[in-house]
């Protein structure tokens, strides 16, 4: 299968779809989770499809070692070269990776404002014009207010998405009124689209609990396969 058609079958034209044009410009989505579940997985198969799509992006993670997110990155295209037996698949991917930068932080010893300027600096000193920023094992628990602000300005500053993972706490989910996990609540204003992963009968349900200004699409139907990686119908 050539690129155009992968992209325009891919399963996550179904969430660009159910989030009335994707999370857009200038906004920040959430997938929120317990440990172990699948958030990375889903992180790195919408960074993956923004590759495909010649897009540039940023991967921003605060785990002390970040070899293991080549191989998330390895894996899904793999899988996906694999599942729709992509045309000139080695080219594309050596492509891919040269639109892909991953920078790694200690969160404990660093603020935004310090965070925000190595990105900024990276996509104009470095001139990698960046389309997406993913932010994984960040850790909500410990954001102010002023942290998500910050996250939030510099999306609309330099026109770019910016997707965060957030490890929910173990047991039953615990939600505010609006349906958000509590973690979240207190930046839900800053946070444009939210999806939570709900482990199920083998496999992960994708579920938009945050839409925008919008009501979430209650037959939001897409999972994650945890065997193979992927997002699916």
């Amino acid at each position: 299968m050539v690129k155009a058609e992968l992209i325009k079958r891919s399963p996550l034209r179904i969430l660009e779809q159910s989030t009335h044009g994707g999370l857009g410009k200038g906004n920040l989505g959430v997938i929120a989770a317990k440990k172990g579940v699948g958030k990375t997985a889903v992180l790195v198969h919408l960074a993956t499809d923004q590759l495909f799509q010649n897009k540039h992006i940023i991967h921003v993670s605060f785990s002390s070692n970040t070899s293991h997110i080549v191989d998330w990155y390895e894996d899904i295209f793999n899988e996906i070269s694999r599942r729709y037996d992509l045309d000139m698949a080695m080219k594309v991917h050596d492509d891919i990776v040269r639109n892909r930068v991953i920078m790694n932080f200690n969160q404990e010893g660093i603020k935004v404002s310090q965070i925000l300027r190595s990105l900024k600096a990276m996509i104009k000193e470095g001139h990698f014009d960046a389309d997406m920023v993913v932010v994984d094992t960040y850790d909500f628990s410990r954001a102010t207010a002023e942290d998500i602000l910050g996250f939030k300005s510099f999306a609309e500053e330099l026109g770019i998405e910016i997707w965060f993972s957030a490890t929910l706490a173990r047991g039953p989910f615990v939600m505010d009124a609006d349906g958000i996990p509590s973690l979240l609540s207190a930046h839900k204003d800053c946070i444009a689209v939210i999806i939570l992963l709900r482990s199920q009968d083998g496999y992960v349900q994708l579920e938009l609990v945050k839409d925008h200004d919008k009501p979430p699409k209650k037959d939001f139907n897409l999972k994650l396969d945890p065997k193979i990686l992927l997002v699916s119908e």
